[in-house]
């Protein structure tokens, strides 16, 4: 091994210090295992802090409510590509990982009986669709927020070992297979280590700078899934990503769908609640790709807002001020920042924005990372797990319903951590010895940003990319630009060597660290398109201008061919296929059978 790497050891190590690390990591270090957690920023600056609406659970404090309606809402948001068993297992847990956070000091809103306030929010239902349902736990509109420092500061209490602002650069596998831990760069003196571990949990977040409208912060450039790529692990469902009806016009930054769960309202440049025309039962409060569609087909058909009819605008003026103030105090900030609005006195001027990454690394519901091994879809791979937005366990689909992120982000990171500590507790766990060239391949990257002079600059190739995938692969999709989107992004990604910005000597080097997570979102791009052009279907946040509502193929969905998942394969950009798990986990619980997906 080169002596130019320093060596650290651990139980585990985890990478990404979100909800879901948070919670991977409290589970490993309350049952005793020397847990290391590296995190690019401050753990409570983690993208988990921007989510605003709540967390879903069934607790049923206001409304009636089960984990079964729950179910159906999840199932059929995800247009039945949803794992029925990960999902029940999800919905099942939803109550019990809610009241845990609460134990952790999490200052949840409360009603005037002290219980949990709850809030509706857009697909979630009672009676399987029949009307809206208070599902959503808040904390104003600060939920993530909140969640953050409550399982920081339990992690802190539980001695997690935490290194901030680090990155990890590679994952490391050996001959056989099994993942031996990540190579990480301290961003501020440039120094390599190589993290050792029995096992290594990626809960890295999203990949939504890889297009040019994002919601996400800068940070979120899909290192997880881009590292799970380079060293041979299958993305899954890349071609579905989530574009949020409500970011603020020009700006990108999320309106809440809590807005809309207050009584927020949508409207045309006509004044119209259009949304009363594309889903009569739930309106405004229907699932996102249904909502972000109806808002593009009325800016493409001309009723937009604004001299350029280019938005359409989110009204609460009819809501007291008191209730925005104490519900929505964030949103009202946003607004009157980002967009010069108070929107106590005038709507918000909104347009959909990518948000959310439905696809990713594949783990079972256990959080154990998956792989396809002669001819079984679900073979663990040795010491590798994975929780949150950059795993697909499927639970969301091909649509995720609002607040089951933060849900996700409870469950898995939880399961994820029981299976570290089961499996190391059964003895399956143990150092297995690093090859000596275990880290070559990340000096051969650094090295290479250090001497290449004949590149194109960083910002150039990350423009190139962001406007490709907006045009390519947007909120509508068609045959010919998918296409040609395969075609360029393919060619950006050839393009991708960039002009000597690797100087050593340089304290805090930012070109470096931009260039190294542009090698990860360009892996989630070339996944993203060549997944989205193979689906010759459309199919919750994928629709394609080919495949049409016909009575054979409800909304253009074709339950025949393609109810089946995605892998792609970075090293010879290759498709395989495996199929939809529509079993729930237990044997008592009736499967939601295919249905058209209506409003």
């Amino acid at each position: 091994m080169s002596n130019k790497v320093t060596k650290r050891t651990f139980d585990a190590v985890i990478v990404g210090a979100g909800g879901a690390g948070l919670r991977a990591a409290l589970q490993l270090s309350e049952a005793g295992l020397k847990t290391a957690v590296l995190s690019k920023v401050f753990p409570t600056r983690s993208h988990t802090v921007a989510a605003q609406g709540g967390v879903a659970a069934s607790l049923g404090n206001t409304t009636e409510d089960n984990w079964h309606w729950h179910m159906y809402d999840t199932v059929k948001g995800s247009d039945w590509l949803g794992d029925q068993d990960s999902i029940e297992f999800m919905v099942r847990k939803a109550n019990e990982v809610v009241v845990e956070l609460e134990h952790y000091g999490m200052p949840f809103d409360r009603t005037d009986n002290g219980k949990i306030y709850q809030r509706p929010f857009g697909g979630h239902s009672q009676n399987y669709g029949k009307s809206p349902v208070m599902r959503s736990c808040a904390a104003a509109d600060r939920t993530g927020h909140a969640m953050l420092h409550a399982l920081y500061q339990r992690n802190v209490r539980a001695h997690t070992q935490f290194f901030v602002e680090w990155m990890a650069l590679d994952l490391l596998r050996d001959a056989s297979g099994n993942v031996l831990g990540v190579t990480a760069l301290e961003l501020e003196t440039g120094e390599v280590s190589i993290f050792h571990a029995k096992a290594t949990i990626f809960a890295t977040g999203g990949s939504g700078r890889i297009y040019y409208s994002s919601t996400n912060a800068f940070i979120n450039t899909g290192d997880g899934v881009g590292m799970a790529a380079r060293a041979g692990i299958p993305l899954e469902d890349m071609e579905f990503w989530q574009f949020h009806p409500t970011g603020v016009a020009g700006a990108g930054v999320l309106i809440t769908e809590g807005v809309r769960g207050e009584g927020g309202i949508l409207r045309n440049g006509g004044g119209e609640r259009f949304m009363e025309r594309y889903a009569p039962n739930l309106k405004d409060l229907a699932s996102r790709d249904v909502v972000s569609r109806s808002m593009v087909t009325e800016i493409n058909e001309g009723r937009g807002c604004g001299p350029d009819k280019d938005h359409v605008m989110l009204d609460i003026t009819h809501l007291s001020p008191e209730v925005i103030m104490k519900r929505l105090p964030g949103i009202r900030e946003i607004s009157i920042r980002f967009a010069g609005v108070d929107p106590i006195k005038a709507p918000i001027p909104v347009v959909p924005t990518c948000h959310y990454q439905m696809g990713g690394i594949p783990t079972n519901y256990k959080g154990q990372v998956v792989v396809p091994k002669f001819g079984n879809a679900d073979t663990p791979v040795p010491g590798f797990y994975a929780a949150g937005e950059c795993a697909c366990a499927s639970v969301h689909g091909a649509n995720r319903l609002g607040t089951n992120s933060l849900l996700d982000l409870l469950v898995f990171g939880k399961a994820a951590g029981e299976s570290v500590v089961d499996d190391f507790r059964a003895g399956n766990l143990e150092l297995k010895p690093l090859p000596e060239d275990v880290a070559d391949r990340t000096l051969a990257r650094l090295d290479r940003l250090e001497t290449q002079r004949d590149g194109s600059s960083v910002n150039d190739v990350r423009l190139a990319m962001q406007r490709t995938m907006q045009k390519h692969a947007g909120v509508f999709r068609f045959k010919d630009l998918l296409k040609e989107g395969v075609e360029k992004i393919l060619k950006v990604a050839g393009d991708a060597r960039y002009t000597q910005i690797g100087d050593k000597s340089k304290v805090w080097n930012t070109a470096r660290q931009e260039a190294l997570e542009l090698d990860n979102l360009i892996e989630v791009a070339k996944a993203t398109m060549v997944s989205a052009e193979a689906r010759k279907e459309s199919r919750g946040a994928h629709v394609r201008d080919d495949a049409v509502d016909t009575p054979e193929h409800p909304n253009g969905r074709d339950d025949t061919n393609w109810l089946k998942h995605t892998l792609w394969f970075s090293a010879d950009n290759h498709l395989e296929y495996k199929p939809v798990r529509l079993k729930p986990m237990s044997s008592d619980v009736e499967p939601i059978a295919l249905a058209k997906r209506t409003y």
